[in-house]
């Protein structure tokens, strides 16, 4: 079975407080480098006003990943470092964080600060919704009012979506799968129809984004 490569779905926010400091962690997705450095300068915009900006990103998966830290004026060693550490230790690739520190008046030392980021990095992923990035091919198919039933629980059953319908002399279909399950579902598809329909690909995309809720 092949690795599964999981993302964060979307951009999740989450606050923590640590001996009247605040920290504001935000997690996105980001598929190259300059993707993560966008996200980072806005949340350095949006947060302009904050002690600290501290970025960690990690771009790829497994041994082809590039990942970058800063601590954006703490003490070295003790934000951008953990909170890679943390982001790293996730599973998640291709994601970047943020943590924005407010001070609040207490010191907290090296310790406290390393268990602070590295804490705020954890309650984020807690709460940010994860999605798998898979190769999917687009797939078109003209389908028989009398089994367009029949077919839309076949594509069901091995997983695949549809994101077109065309209702014509047949019913125009434009299907999406992951790859792997492409050929199971092509070879039902011809023995349901006695071999009357043919899928042909029209697309392959690496890098499809794919709720993991939706994959089984």
């Amino acid at each position: 079975m092949p690795v599964k490569r999981i993302v964060p779905a979307s951009e999740a926010r989450l606050e923590i407080k640590v001996s009247n400091s605040l920290f504001i962690a935000s997690i996105n997705s980001a598929f190259t480098v300059d993707e993560a450095r966008d996200f980072i300068e806005r949340k350095r915009r949006e947060f302009s006003n904050a002690s600290h900006n501290v970025p960690a990103f990690i771009v790829g998966h497994g041994a082809t990943v590039t990942a970058h830290c800063n601590d954006d004026g703490e003490p070295s060693g003790t934000a951008g470092r953990p909170a890679l550490a943390v982001l790293k230790g996730s599973g998640i690739g291709d994601a970047v964080v943020v943590v924005s520190r407010y001070f609040g008046g207490t010191k907290l030392g090296t310790s406290g600060l390393i268990k602070a980021y590295g804490n705020a990095v954890r309650s984020v992923l807690e709460v940010v919704p994860r999605a798998e990035k898979v190769t999917t091919n687009k797939v078109e198919i003209a389908v028989p009012y009398k089994l367009l039933e029949q077919v839309r629980i076949l594509v069901e059953q091995h997983s695949g979506l549809i994101l077109e319908r065309e209702f014509a002399a047949d019913v125009n279909l434009l299907l999406q799968f992951r790859v792997a399950f492409f050929q199971e579902f092509h070879s039902a598809l011809l023995e349901l129809s006695h071999g009357s329909i043919e899928a042909l690909v029209v697309e392959n995309n690496i890098a499809t984004i794919m709720p993991l809720d939706a994959e089984e």
